[in-house]
């Protein structure tokens, strides 16, 4: 969400469906981590809460067991993301794989149109070249519009970079007839380009270095209003030890912090009390899965400001 230099919804309609999901971002502050092979999964209650001009981020770990993420955008000009997505990490030594299910939605409120759309699963590689990668088929709708896509984001490819890596190809078509309008095709990483199938003109839709050679660090504007529950909060020891290296310490540190949420949970089991997320109504059935609603109309301005 940060890397966009422009406002989304000055953007075309047709362009949102295909528009790599850079929304994606927020998710690597609520994903897995890894000190010395040993995860560090956020805690119950964990919120990452986060601010680059007018639009504002807000997420909270709304269940541990399974690790589940409610996620709140709002912009003032009249966006909206609302997401719940359930997170399944797979370990294999070099690498962490974590499937992420659910759906989320964004509403252009000032168009009076819905997307509904799925999120590619992530892959964080350790070795032989560091790296975080999106993998797998999604589709993206808007029942206002009529009009559907299908992505696929593809393969890895560490040792050598080729048309495939990091790949996104697609194509957006009208839902009714199936007729297909646009194909999407490109890098991620790179630059996406939708050609239009009636006259055969290409335009670029997402150029990675365009979007990102802007990207700043973000700073923390006013330390006394982050919450108890902010992830730099919570990690602060973990991370400094990370920074210097030293590797015994953060384990040290990262067990501290398990044990205070463990002593939480055994302190809510014996006065009989649920854990209920703070700044989401959350739901959970068999046939529909997880669904959240945020309990503020809109995501306030946080102390943690990604410059402009």
């Amino acid at each position: 969400m940060y890397s966009r230099g422009s406002s989304l919804s000055s953007r075309p309609s047709v362009l949102e469906l295909i528009s790599p999901d850079a929304s994606c971002l927020e998710h690597i502050h609520h994903s897995p981590y890894v000190v010395r092979r040993r995860s560090l999964q956020p805690h119950l209650g964990e919120t990452h809460h986060v601010s680059r001009g007018t639009l504002n981020v807000l997420v909270e770990q709304v269940s541990h067991h399974p690790s589940v993420a409610a996620i709140h955008v709002t912009d003032a000009n009249g966006i909206e993301i609302i997401g719940c997505h359930p997170m399944a990490p797979k370990y294999h030594g070099a690498s962490v794989d974590i499937m992420v299910r659910g759906q989320r939605q964004m509403r252009l409120l000032n168009k009076g149109e819905k997307y509904v759309m799925e999120h590619p699963n992530m892959v964080v590689r350790f070795l032989p070249i560091p790296g975080v990668h999106w993998l797998g088929n999604i589709t993206i709708s808007c029942q206002e519009t009529g009009l559907e896509a299908e992505l696929c984001y593809g393969e890895d490819y560490f040792y050598r970079k080729n048309s495939h890596h990091r790949s996104v190809t697609g194509t957006i078509f009208q839902s009714s007839s199936r007729r297909a309008i646009y194909n999407i095709s490109g890098n991620w990483d790179r630059a996406v380009t939708v050609k239009d199938l009636s006259n055969g003109k290409l335009t670029v839709i997402y150029d990675a270095k365009d979007c990102l050679s802007g990207l700043k660090t973000p700073i923390l504007k006013e330390p006394e209003m982050l919450l108890p529950s902010e992830s730099v909060v919570v990690w602060a020891e973990v991370s400094k030890c990370i920074m210097s290296k030293s590797w015994d310490q953060a384990k040290e540190a990262k067990t501290v912090v398990e044990e205070r949420e463990r002593e939480l949970a055994r302190q809510r089991k014996a006065r009989g009390e649920t854990w209920v997320p703070k700044h989401f109504t959350v739901s959970q059935s068999k046939e529909s899965g997880w669904d959240c609603f945020p309990k503020q109309k809109w995501v306030p301005t946080a102390p943690i400001i990604v410059p402009a």
